[in-house]
């Protein structure tokens, strides 16, 4: 790739044009997603400022945020200018963004709805390259006294065992259950193998007399409800 030979580091920018002093000046909410990019990268390269670096590595994800989470530090690293320290920083800093996000289950929040469980499960599940199976553990009045993986597997599947399942429920005493998987691809139709295993997991619950109330398939940006689309 060609630069050009007079692109400019930040400390040669006029005072208002720099991130950091631009934060301080008029907040935040003013600074491009290239510009707080810059400030986690700290100093581009020899042939680009910080800014221009972060501007690059968002077109390399096509300006898209999610993207950047997802990325590998691997993937980051092909980037001049960016090491495993600085990849390791932007994705640090993606990750406490996401589990800022994440519910305090200490209060016991109570699921009146898909959008609830939905919540509570998109912490763990959204930006993965893999599919992961959890489950949310309720009482008797629908409040949420545990979240645990039962299972981790490939990009198109995970195996999901009903006795790990209920072993769970049965630790936490649990009432009901609410499932939920992730479809990386972002396709949110449920497969027939999805279907095969929310009617096994509705059944099993029954000789327990634990009910499964719904099973969510979640994306990066939504998520398929059993329950609401009448799949239960």
């Amino acid at each position: 790739m060609d630069y050009p030979k007079d692109s400019l580091t930040i400390k040669s920018w006029a005072v208002e044009d720099r991130p950091r002093e631009k934060w301080i000046r008029s907040g935040r909410q003013h600074l491009s997603d290239a510009e707080l990019l810059a400030i986690l990268l700290g100093s581009g390269n020899r042939h680009e400022s910080a800014v221009d670096l972060g501007r690059r590595i968002l077109n390399g994800m096509n300006n898209d945020l999610d993207a950047l989470g997802r990325a590998s530090v691997q993937r980051l690293q092909k980037f001049p200018g960016v090491g495993q320290a600085k990849s390791i920083t932007i994705l640090a800093a993606l990750e406490l963004a996401r589990r800022r996000k994440a519910v305090d289950l200490t209060t016991k929040p109570q699921i009146r709805s898909s959008q609830d469980a939905y919540q509570l499960l998109s912490i763990n599940l959204e930006d993965l390259p893999h599919e992961a199976f959890w489950i949310l553990l309720l009482n008797r009045a629908n409040r949420v006294i545990g979240r645990e993986c039962i299972s981790t597997g490939g990009v198109s599947g995970t195996v999901v065992d009903a006795k790990i399942v209920f072993r769970k429920a049965l630790e936490y005493q649990a009432s009901s259950l609410i499932l939920g998987h992730n479809h990386p691809s972002g396709n949110l139709a449920p497969s027939t193998a999805d279907r095969q295993l929310t009617a096994k997991l509705i059944q099993a619950g029954k000789h327990l007399d634990i009910a499964v109330l719904d099973h969510l398939i979640v994306t990066n940006s939504s998520y398929y409800s059993f329950a609401d689309e009448g799949d239960m």
